[in-house]
């Protein structure tokens, strides 16, 4: 069981920094405004897509939301790690970028994973 909390929390600590954090540090830096309309997105899409992660991420983090809200919010990181790969592949083809939000992906799996293991009652 220890373990298992380990590797839950160093998983979703990760995504928290990675997903929360930095969006918050750098979501308004010029390097980030260029990122999402190379992409072909709106500027405001960029401030929403901000919006949510830090949410999301501050969702799977703290241990008082509801079940159903970490749900959410794990679904919600999913589709967006999935379209960040659809979109670098789409727009730039296959590179080292394209592939990095599927790295992101299978940690959020992780802490997924282990958040249920964590939940189920111990018989």
């Amino acid at each position: 069981m220890k373990k298992d909390k380990i590797i839950f929390w160093v998983a979703t600590v990760f995504i928290f920094l990675f997903e929360g954090v930095m969006p918050a540090l750098t979501g308004h830096t010029e390097l980030a405004k260029q990122g999402v309309s190379h992409l072909g997105f709106p500027d405001y899409f960029r401030i929403e897509l901000n919006i949510f992660k830090i949410l999301g991420s501050l969702a799977i983090i703290i241990p008082q939301v509801p079940a159903r809200v970490k749900e959410w919010a794990y679904a919600g990181l999913g589709i967006t790690m999935i379209s960040a790969f659809i979109g670098h592949w789409a727009v730039d083809g296959v590179n080292g970028q394209t592939f990095f939000p599927l790295v992101i992906l299978a940690i959020l799996v992780v802490s997924y994973v282990y958040y249920h293991k964590l939940r189920k009652p111990v018989l």
